[in-house]
């Protein structure tokens, strides 16, 4: 979405129509990964994450913390809306830990321990920082970048931190967290834009995982999502990003 002009600006669009408070969660892992290629540094990505190594973290950095974040807050300044951009580091507004060895499940269906390198793991937001700038009408735009604490940035899944954020966010505001992506849902077949799964509970997710159904990138998404519903967000949407005020797509509800 973020790399596409056109698909952004209509996303810019619609997100400065939606009422009320609000939060700007994005990625660009597509615009890091030609990056990177340009670069002559591969991309390795595991179970619908990306693997960080130095080089990488270098890329994502720019990209994400840079060019991705400002052009997205100039574009929602073009369309009357008070934006700031923030990694992680910004604030102190997002602390995490270098991820460690994380067993994962390989698409053979077989299990491996994997090092996913310069990787965050979330374990605050400042939820006090970010109700201070929402409540004086300006909007958030935060990159997928976290970091220690101790001078390490660190590359966060942007699903992670936009769920870790609604659920700050929860304690305070009645909140709904909506993940927009290329897809119009949670799809029953792949293949078939017109499958959509309406509505999903976590035994029915488990099940889908299990048949492969549910695979690749949309897991970090249904983890997040369920983890989000059990510390307080009243509900998750996941959808196209052309439907970001929630009117189609796939809900989970507390």
């Amino acid at each position: 979405m973020v790399e596409d002009q056109t698909s952004l600006a209509s996303l810019l669009g619609q997100f400065a129509a939606l009422k009320g408070r609000k939060v700007l969660v994005h990625g660009g892992g597509r615009l890091a990964t030609a990056m990177a290629a340009n670069l002559g540094i591969e991309s390795r990505m595991v179970g619908g994450r990306r693997i960080t190594d130095a080089p990488m973290l270098e890329v994502v950095t720019m990209v994400y913390g840079g060019l991705v974040n400002k052009n997205i807050v100039a574009g929602l300044q073009a369309k009357g809306v008070k934006a700031i951009g923030l990694t992680g580091a910004d604030g102190d507004v997002i602390r995490s830990h270098k991820r460690p060895l994380k067993r994962v499940k390989m698409d053979d269906g077989t299990e491996q321990m994997v090092d996913f390198g310069f990787v965050g793991d979330v374990d605050r937001v400042d939820a006090q920082l970010l109700i201070q700038l929402i409540e004086g009408d300006t909007v958030p735009v935060i990159a997928p970048l976290t970091h220690d604490g101790e001078g390490h940035i660190l590359n966060t899944n942007a699903d992670t931190i936009a769920a870790s954020v609604a659920c700050a966010l929860a304690e305070h505001y009645d909140v709904t967290l909506t993940f927009c992506f290329e897809k119009r849902g949670v799809l029953r077949n792949a293949d078939d834009e017109n499958s959509v799964i309406p509505s999903i509970n976590e035994a029915q997710a488990h099940s889908l995982i299990d048949e492969g159904i549910i695979a690749g990138g949309m897991i970090p998404k249904i983890e997040n999502a369920f983890e989000a519903i059990h510390k307080g967000v009243r509900k998750v949407i996941i959808t196209h990003s052309e439907n970001i005020d929630g009117s189609r797509g796939t809900t989970i509800k507390r």
